[in-house]
């Protein structure tokens, strides 16, 4: 009996000191899975449960056999120009559009309709966020080769144009049952098909990401620089609008209503050498002139030297103060002079003013100047 219990607490001692098993090792599959969770749950708040994963490997041909009927397909672009397929189930999409309308989600789906180009705006965002906790999830693991650095790039409303678009190489295909909501009343689906050879950096090494994370400063750098290449990629690819403006002109309302086919306005033939290409706000962008290239209409962009110079506005002269006669006034001759001398002094008087106010000789006068009349002072 006794040797029992010595056997008994030897038994327990060594199971006591035997390593206890850790986590499941990282896969692709369960990187996918957690990526998700969080994808939905900080983007959207909601929850989200993976049920189950399936992977395998499909060719080009085999890959519409893991696509469900009216899914949305959003093409992926990743490392090397390669291409790669993210297939969101209608009841997911369903779910993530209606918790991004309505705030919640209903206990009960809605019916089941055909993915627009709307649908696939309002979930690239969550397809983008997904991608990147996967590839940060993977960044020292071999996966990242091939599940690395993809993004949304496009949605396709058929499948069938996949065999021209996507490249004939074998495919790894990641395919996940999920719950939905707080107590998994909805259900989903997602499937991710990407390139099986991949084209990816390599893993990066646990020493280099515990370096990494003793500095903070190039962490913070290289998150700044991936800001800002997926902020220029997303800016370069928003519309612009451009307007070339030929000629804008003011008419009555009454003009306008009367228009009709054959109708003629007038455009000034300067109008062609001055087109004016706008922006938004009719801000000026550029000029050109209109003219045609091999037949068709055509408007060639022009720098500031192929401009002609303005011409130089020419500002009139201010025109001279006419001479002021000065009011005839009795000036009492001196006692030792005699009155004879009175005219003569006036007379200089006026020919001063006059002098002083003509123009110089070498510029025209401006108006013909009345003359002078000598007259008699008294």
């Amino acid at each position: 009996m006794a040797l029992e219990k010595e056997h008994s607490v030897i038994r327990r001692k060594a199971e006591a000191g035997r390593a206890s098993p850790g986590p499941a090792p990282m896969t692709a599959a369960r990187a996918l899975g957690l990526s998700l969770a969080k994808a939905a749950q900080d983007g959207m708040a909601l929850a989200l449960r993976v049920v189950q994963v399936d992977e395998r490997r499909l060719s080009l041909a085999e890959l519409p056999e893991a696509i469900e009927d009216r899914a949305l397909l959003a093409v992926l672009e990743g490392p090397a120009e390669g291409l790669g397929l993210a297939v969101i189930a209608p009841s997911l999409l369903a779910a993530l559009i209606e918790v991004q309308t309505t705030g919640r989600l209903a206990p009960a789906p809605p019916p089941v309709r055909r993915a627009t180009r709307t649908d696939a705006v309002m979930v690239a965002g969550f397809i983008d966020r997904t991608l990147e906790e996967l590839e940060k999830t993977l960044a020292e693991l071999p996966e990242i080769i091939w599940a690395g650095g993809f993004r949304y790039a496009s949605y396709l409303d058929d499948p069938r144009p996949l065999g021209l678009l996507l490249e004939d190489i074998g495919f790894r295909v990641l395919q996940l049952d999920l719950e939905l909501g707080p107590g998994g009343e909805r259900k989903g689906g997602l499937v991710l098909a990407l390139p099986a050879d991949g084209r990816g950096a390599a893993p990066r090494p646990a020493a280099e990401a515990d370096a990494h994370e003793g500095a903070p400063a190039a962490g913070s750098l290289a998150d700044t620089s991936r800001w800002k290449a997926e902020m220029e990629r997303v800016v370069l690819q928003a519309p612009a609008m451009l307007e070339a403006v030929l000629h804008r002109l003011t008419l009555p309302l009454s003009a306008v209503l009367s228009f009709a086919p054959g109708t003629e306005l007038p455009v000034p033939l300067a109008a062609l050498e001055e087109l004016r290409v706008e922006g938004h706000g009719r801000r000026l962008l550029a000029r050109g002139r209109l003219g045609q290239n091999r037949g068709f209409r055509a408007v060639r962009l022009v720098t500031e030297a192929d401009e002609p110079a303005p011409a130089v506005p020419l500002q009139p002269l201010p025109a001279a103060e006419p001479a002021r006669t000065l009011p005839p006034r009795r000036t009492p001759a001196p006692a030792h002079q005699p009155a004879v001398a009175a005219p003569v002094a006036m007379a200089a008087i006026d020919a001063g003013a006059a002098a002083a106010t003509a123009p110089p000789p070498d510029e025209p006068e401006p108006f013909a100047m009345a003359p002078l009349k000598m007259g008699s002072v008294f």
